[in-house]
């Protein structure tokens, strides 16, 4: 699936949905358009839908947005499906069921908006399952949309007097899910970055990682086929977690937070012969509370108002979930999910919360009897200062580091990326130019080995500066980019791994100055490119009135952002 935008103008970042029927099956996001109009492509691999598209489906592709005399950028979006026949093959469900709003009976969007959704439906599960994940897809919008920088729900009143309540639930956030009420698999999510979060210079033209394509978590849920099987209705529900704490480090996982996440989970399921029955003894499940730790300390200046606040943030948590399972074959199996995962975050809000540093490490393993491994990690460093004048123009000076490691091995649902290279053996493979034109590149005189699974690599720095004079406003920023795409032979860190893919961008204000790409071990692409416009270059675009309004977060009036969830339109105030 092929996704072309074009736009021109003022507008913010929004949030795009693409459904087939009541199933999600891409979610996306929009760069901030320019004054002289930008175009942008994505393409994403759809085969996992692959007994969706054995039959007719109603397409939906739910891209909010608001136009007015200050908002003026109209996304203009082109999607094109490429349909092609490819050998060996990898097994893809047979089977696919929404966790959703199912509302495409009415021409509208499925997600859920937590927390004013309950995001749970109920399904009767074919007898004949021998496999069966589930995938959750979620995102936190409006006052979620920086939930790694929150505070502590005790602190939300530290600066009220200088830029108002802070949002609170703290920098932790959990996504579950529930069968029949009983807690199944998480995802501790990865902290998306928008093309205007934290400084929009920051990503002109470099996207954010998983920007245009964010990442969903799969929770293998075979152990639970015992009861799934039974030819009853079972419940399946996604929620999302944050901390509640007292101000004095006692800490447990809320029952809500802030407004809003959108959600939405898939259940793919891989049948065996018709009129099986897949029998079993009830799941043995070891799920715990996590342990949470959460400190934090408030300093005031010579006038008695608070100055500084900083806070800590840990979480650990480990799942178990076995059964022993009967399927076609008569043999009885044993099926286990397992999960563990950490948290750190430290933030520190001073100069009376204008200014804000946090640094946050999430990491995490699953594991399955199906051999499905996944290993994780999302480092990140932010340093943000917000400056306001005496005529209230404002600006923003902000750096940020952070990072992505993500090992898949074994039967992932959704494709490693690393099955290209295997069907490809010898090249040639095509590569995209930034022109957009395609070029062959051999890959290799011998044949690649066959990799079972793959790992990505890759960091993003930079630093960014924002003005708002007026009615003017300026971007200026510098970020650059390392990715590493590593084939996996074997399990993940026993096997044996090979560089397919390396590239390393620069860009300074809008422009690339640097793009070296190497595939295989050999370099297709080198720069500088030529015409870079060196030094610091202001690229102008209509002002706003404050922070808030511009990010989400920090001091000023509140950012209208448009919420499309349960089949129903809302324009939500970040208050």
């Amino acid at each position: 699936m092929t996704l072309t935008v074009t736009s021109k103008g003022r507008q913010f970042d929004r949030l795009g949905l693409m459904y087939l029927g009541d199933i999600e099956v891409f979610r996306t996001s929009t760069a901030e358009p320019t004054t002289n109009g930008i175009i942008w492509t994505y393409v994403k691999e759809m085969e996992q839908y692959e007994a969706l598209w054995k039959t007719d489906q109603k397409i939906i592709f739910d891209l909010g947005n608001l136009i007015d005399n200050t908002y003026t950028g109209i996304f203009s979006t082109t999607l094109t499906a490429i349909f092609f026949t490819a050998p060996n093959t990898r097994p893809t469900a047979d089977q696919i069921l929404p966790i959703s709003a199912e509302a495409s009976g009415r021409d509208a969007p499925s997600a859920f908006s937590l927390p004013s959704d309950a995001a749970l439906v109920n399904h009767r599960i074919p007898q004949n399952v021998e496999r069966a994940v589930v995938s959750l897809s979620a995102c936190g919008q409006a006052t979620e949309e920086f939930w790694y920088t929150n505070v502590l729900s005790s602190e939300v009143n530290t600066f009220a007097d200088e830029i108002g309540t802070l949002y609170g639930y703290s920098p932790f956030r959990e996504v579950q899910l529930l069968i029949d009420g009983q807690l199944t698999g998480v995802s501790w999510p990865f902290p998306i970055i928008f093309t205007g979060g934290i400084a929009p210079g920051l990503w002109r033209p470099i996207a954010g990682i998983d920007a245009f394509d964010l990442r969903e978590h799969e929770i293998d849920i075979t152990p639970w086929l015992p009861v799934l099987c039974d030819g009853a209705s079972h419940s399946f529900e996604i929620r999302v977690a944050g901390i509640k704490d007292d101000g004095h480090g006692d800490a447990s996982l809320s029952e809500t937070v802030g407004s809003s996440w959108i959600v939405t989970g898939k259940i793919f399921l891989f049948l065996g012969p018709e009129g099986s029955i897949t029998s079993g003894s009830p799941p043995k499940v070891d799920v715990s509370p996590p342990k949470l730790e959460t400190a934090s300390t408030i300093t005031t200046n010579s006038t008695g108002a608070n100055e500084t606040l900083t806070y800590s943030t840990s979480a650990t948590r480990s799942i178990s979930i076995t059964s022993e399972i009967k399927t076609s074959n008569g043999s009885s199996t044993s099926a286990s999910w397992v999960q563990h995962l950490t948290y750190t975050n430290l933030n520190v809000l001073s100069s009376q919360g204008f200014t804000q540093y946090t640094k946050q490490s999430t990491t995490g393993t699953d594991r399955s009897s199906s051999r499905y491994q996944n290993d994780y990690s999302y480092p990140l460093t932010v340093n943000s200062t917000v400056s306001i004048s005496d005529n209230g123009d404002f600006g923003i000076d902000a750096s940020l580091s952070r990072g992505l490691e993500f090992a898949v091995n074994g039967p992932a649902v959704f494709p490693s990326k690393v099955q290209a290279f295997n069907h490809t053996a010898f090249g040639p493979a095509t590569l995209f130019t930034l022109s957009g034109r395609q070029q062959p590149v051999p890959l290799s005189t011998s044949p690649l080995p066959f990799f079972s699974g793959a790992w990505t690599t890759t960091t993003q720095t930079g630093e960014a500066h924002y003005l708002s004079a007026g009615s003017r406003s300026y971007s200026f920023g510098i970020t650059s980019q390392h990715f590493i795409f590593t084939g996996l032979e074997g399990t993940i860190g026993a096997g044996t791994n090979l560089e397919l893919y390396k590239r390393d961008v620069r860009a300074v204000n809008a422009t690339v100055v640097s793009d070296v790409e190497a595939l295989v071990g050999r370099r297709v692409n080198a720069s500088p490119l030529s015409g870079a416009a060196p030094g610091l270059v202001a690229q102008q675009d209509v002002g706003v009135g404050s922070v808030r309004e511009l990010l989400g977060r920090g001091p000023g009036r509140s950012k209208d952002v448009l919420v499309m969830a349960s089949g129903r339109t809302e324009e939500r105030t970040t208050a």
